[in-house]
């Protein structure tokens, strides 16, 4: 059996171990600064934790701690539901919420404290200086600390870093553990204060600071950085040739993260009802608008997988129902729940894998269509498609079952004349029929979906080599939309549009093989 195409040059130090693609990490050529930057990271962190327990005291920086974690796992889950459509590494991750609960708070802390002395000193207003430094001196530091981050994971993970929900999440994280270590500080000193005082109860300082900073503006910190890292994703959305562009726009994103970080620290000094003015009228309506577009862009990348990947499909590479199964978030966690069930959870991560892969080639193509895709584009191409060809027999069964279970209701309209099961001849379907669990059979052994091939299937439920589902645009691979591996759209490698594959051979006529109907009784791998 020939293979899809020609292998790929063999990785440095051999095959590439559990699936996961050997990128050109930046650390993997530069140990020294990888170990620089964590070594940084760790430093950074003992040097806070002595600042905050110093200036809280032991009992009250555990009371911060305990208080300070609260808000933590829901924001990092949410921030990590924006990006399920195109998962980051986790270490992505880590590294963003260690910067900002190390680094930046460090900086801002020393930067702080030597730029308000500063101003008192030069001013003799200590008072003064308090206030230029809540709502000028703060703000800079602050949100300069943070974007350091979203542009440290810009510059040296940039195949992690391609568009706004990227941008999003990095600076979302880095601000979550930012806040996270400036509640600790100010929860254990207001627990301080309550300790001199002898408050307790709803009434002390304690429960006054944590309903202001973790039940009321737990998102504050996120909200101004996420103007930042929206900067960095339309940045990264832009041809590498627009040098111009690609500085203004993140430095336009701070500006604006810096602005609204001033106009939340001056609240307090716009009179008794300042903060809740500020509060209702800028912070709530902010938040909904970057809720709403951060939740349309997801819905924009879903609608680019669903877009782009019919071009695969049609010269063999993926099946006509994957592009559907992988453009539906519903279908991707039905196909991940369908191989975990019968295989498992390595195969459940198999399946996760190969719907994060498809879905970096949908993004890819759609770049490259738009003149945007950088000098790597065919071999970062070629490694996705043999990352998906490996995972394809565990894969494409799982997703064909959730395209069917996640498919649309068909409308079947009935002939004018009087049929069996209608108008009174009996019962039968109404005009509506979509498919049950279980109810539609896969091809048998050895037979591939695809033209001219008969294969039952459901009432009111279009053959595999039909409309695809219901929508005319996603046809069979002789489909009136994408056509055959010769059709008017993708065509051949000689087609007149896009050719396919940018150069690659289309798989061999007798390849994919077998297309079993359920899972084998073990995983394949085990």
């Amino acid at each position: 059996m020939s293979p899809p195409f020609p292998p790929c040059p063999p990785h440095p130090g051999g095959a590439p171990e559990d699936g996961v693609l050997r990128h050109a990490h930046w650390w993997q050529g530069k140990r020294v600064r990888y170990g620089a930057l964590i070594t940084l990271l760790a430093l950074s962190g003992l040097v806070i934790l002595a600042l905050v327990r110093e200036q809280t005291g032991t009992e009250g920086f555990l009371v911060g701690l305990g208080l300070a974690v609260l808000p933590v796992p829901l924001l990092v889950a949410a921030f990590r539901w924006l990006d399920r459509v195109e998962p980051g590494p986790w270490r992505n991750l880590v590294f963003a919420f260690a910067w900002g609960a190390c680094a930046a708070a460090l900086i801002a802390i020393i930067a702080n404290s030597f730029a308000t002395r500063w101003i008192a000193t030069a001013t003799a207003d200590p008072s003064g200086a308090d206030t230029l430094g809540a709502t000028v001196i703060a703000p800079v530091v602050e949100e300069s600390a943070k974007a350091a981050a979203v542009l440290l994971v810009f510059l040296f993970r940039r195949r992690d870093f391609t568009g706004i929900v990227d941008g999003v999440v990095i600076a979302g994280v880095t601000a979550t553990g930012f806040a996270f270590t400036e509640n600790i500080l100010y929860l254990g000193t207001a627990f301080g204060t309550d300790q001199l005082t002898g408050d307790t109860g709803i009434a002390s300082v304690t429960a006054a600071t944590f309903f202001v900073r973790v039940i009321m503006s737990p998102f504050a910190h996120p909200l101004f950085t996420v103007l930042t890292g929206i900067g960095f994703g339309v940045a990264a959305l832009s041809g590498e040739r627009r040098h111009l562009r690609r500085v203004l726009l993140p430095l336009g994103g701070l500006l604006l993260a810096m602005g609204m970080h001033a106009l939340w620290n001056g609240s307090s000094s716009f009179g008794e009802f300042g903060f809740f003015a500020v509060y209702a009228a800028f912070m709530v309506p902010a938040f909904g608008l970057l809720t709403w577009l951060v939740v349309w862009t997801r819905q924009r990348e879903l609608r680019t997988v669903r877009e782009e990947l019919p071009a695969y499909a049609a010269a063999g590479w993926l099946t006509p129902a994957e592009p559907f199964a992988l453009g539906s978030m519903r279908a991707r966690r039905l196909a991940r729940e369908y191989a975990g069930r019968h295989l498992g959870k390595p195969a459940a991560r198999e399946v996760a894998r190969y719907e994060a892969y498809a879905t970096s080639l949908a993004f890819l193509r759609h770049r490259g269509g738009r003149g945007r895709a950088g000098a790597d584009f065919l071999p970062r191409e070629r490694e996705l498609l043999n990352e998906l060809w490996r995972r394809k027999d565990i894969a494409r069964p799982a997703l064909d079952h959730a395209a069917r279970l996640a498919a649309p209701p068909v409308r079947v309209i009935g002939p004018p004349w009087p049929v069996y099961g209608v108008y009174g001849y009996g019962a039968g379907p109404g005009p509506y029929a979509a498919p049950a669990h279980g109810q539609i059979p896969g091809p048998g052994p050895g037979q591939m979906p695809g033209p001219g091939q008969g294969q039952p299937h459901a009432p009111g439920f279009p053959h595999p080599a039909g409309p695809a589902y219901g929508n005319p645009a996603y046809g069979s691979p002789a489909g009136p939309a994408y056509g055959s591996p010769a059709g008017p759209a993708y065509g051949s490698p000689t087609g007149p549009a896009y050719g396919y594959g940018y150069g690659y051979p289309a798989p061999h006529a007798a390849d994919p093989g077998p297309y079993p109907t359920q899972y084998p009784a073990q995983h394949p791998h085990q």
